[in-house]
């Protein structure tokens, strides 16, 4: 049997699983379990305490995907203290390889592992084989990769794209770009600050602080508290789920315009990264955001700003939009970037 080790590793929690690799390109789940990561000073005992709770073939291969930059086979996690080396890992595991990729990539890898069941697709188009595959998800930031064909396989690749310039689109838009650089005093707002978990709050607090749209006591005193919490390390309130929620009730018209402008703007910036890469084998929605938000993804709004590039619009409707609803996409990609070390 040959073995694999595959993890998921964030901040708050830390997802870990044995994979069966001997009949590739099947992949057959052996073991899971769920960590806290704060329990745990370092990744080491936290890995060999779940081994010890298997009696299956010690793995030969491991892929772990970091909540952080990777930099010369290191990284070191935001919200924890440990500090990750590949070396290190493989001596005190007895790993033979271990491998560190970002969570995003890892995201990337698990797109070639995912099953029709995993994905939901907002517009077919005209896939090209071998064509470029794009990635963003919005989630904590707005991650952008690339999956380009060499050869037998796709090879992943990062992108800093979700730090781009935010481009409005219209009047509204522009009042929202003054907001936020007034509001943070900056020279500058990048697509992030819009396209994301904190931009679905920063949309409702322009939309409220402008008096654009009126607010309603119940879900104005759940954003106050929160923003009273403002600099504590752990918030009992998220914002961004009570907007998104009450908007898919239908009882909020606060909530509900700003997600709104918040599903535009993510569609008009897919379009940008679909621009670039024209990546006719598709282009893959990832990230927290949107699965929980279906409902609003599946309408028009979005697919409309996603083709609304002027001469470019035909191209832009060729191209396959999925929407990933796994959201353990990121373990699969682990365990096949382990699968080719």
């Amino acid at each position: 049997m040959t073995v694999l080790l595959a993890g998921d590793i964030g901040g708050t929690k830390t997802i870990l699983r044995l994979v069966d690799a001997s009949q590739m390109p099947l992949l057959k789940n052996i073991h899971e379990q769920v960590y806290r990561s704060a329990d745990f000073v370092d990744l080491v005992p936290m890995v060999q305490d779940f081994l010890s709770q298997t009696s299956c073939d010690h793995p030969q291969k491991a892929c772990f995907g970091i909540a952080g930059p990777v930099v010369n086979n290191t990284a070191k996690l935001t919200n924890l203290v440990w500090f990750l080396e590949t070396e290190r890992l493989q001596t005190e595991l007895n790993i033979p390889q271990v491998t560190l990729i970002n969570d995003f990539a890892a995201v990337g890898y698990g797109i070639l592992g995912l099953e029709s069941s995993d994905i939901h697709t907002l517009q077919a188009g005209e896939p090209k084989l071998d064509a470029p595959i794009a990635i963003i998800g919005a989630g904590t930031g707005l991650g952008q990769g690339f999956l380009i064909k060499q050869g037998e396989y796709y090879y992943v690749y990062p992108s800093e794209g979700g730090h781009a310039d935010f481009a409005p689109r219209n009047e509204l838009e522009f009042q929202l770009l003054k907001y936020l650089l007034d509001k943070h005093d900056i020279q500058r707002v990048s697509v992030e600050r819009v396209v994301s978990g904190q931009g679905i709050v920063s949309i409702y607090q322009f939309l409220r602080d402008r008096k654009i749209v009126t607010e309603s006591p119940e879900i104005g005193q759940a954003i106050r508290n929160w923003e009273q919490q403002a600099g504590q390390s752990e918030k009992s309130i998220d914002p961004g789920a009570i907007i998104g929620q009450a908007a898919l009730a239908g009882s909020d018209r606060l909530c509900e315009k700003a997600m709104q402008i918040f599903v535009e703007a993510y569609g008009a910036e897919a379009g940008n990264l679909a621009l670039k890469l024209l990546p006719y084998g598709g282009l893959y929605i990832a990230g927290g955001i949107a699965p929980k938000i279906l409902p609003l993804m599946q309408k028009s709004s979005f697919m409309i700003a996603f083709t609304q590039k002027g001469r470019m619009r035909s191209l832009l409707e060729e191209i396959p939009v999925h929407m990933i609803l796994n959201q353990q996409v990121g373990l699969i990609g682990a365990a096949i970037c382990a699968s080719r070390l």
